[in-house]
């Protein structure tokens, strides 16, 4: 099942894949039911990587709820749905940058979020999918509208 291909360039290995859940033997598997939208995901970051020309790192995908709970997310977040993903894309840029151009185009998505974000380094950006267009930024201070640095 992990190389199953979820779109053109990723499979639900890379959307499932978890170091923490391996170390605390948690099966992050998901159930069939939220393939459909673990599809919907992929095809936005498929879209994302069109816009920046670039390979995309998938660094937290779809989370179990035991696994969300472990690492402290939040119950209602979408990566349990299957409707979320943390990545990166250092052939292209820092985060912020990823998050300008996503923000900048024509895009449709729920959440962009540019989260820990160092300017020497660090932080990853997560994009959910929907129609809000809602862009924050989460640091260690709280959560902001828009992209601060």
């Amino acid at each position: 099942m992990t190389t199953t291909s979820l779109s053109k360039h990723f499979t639900i290995g890379e959307f499932i894949a978890s170091s923490t859940g391996a170390r605390h033997g948690i099966d992050n598997t998901p159930p069939d039911a939220l393939i459909p939208e673990l599809m919907r995901t992929a095809e936005l970051l498929e879209q994302v990587r069109t816009l920046i020309n670039s390979p995309i790192i998938v660094t937290s995908g779809y989370r179990c709820s035991a696994l969300n709970k472990l690492i402290g997310g939040k119950a209602t977040s979408k990566h349990v749905q299957g409707l979320a993903c943390d990545f990166k894309a250092p052939q292209f840029g820092d985060p912020m940058r990823i998050c300008k151009w996503i923000r900048d185009s024509e895009i449709v998505f729920g959440k962009l979020i540019l989260e820990y974000y160092e300017p020497n380094g660090g932080g990853w950006v997560h994009i959910q999918v929907g129609a809000e267009r809602k862009v924050l930024t989460i640091n260690k201070h709280g959560t902001f509208a828009g992209l601060q640095p």
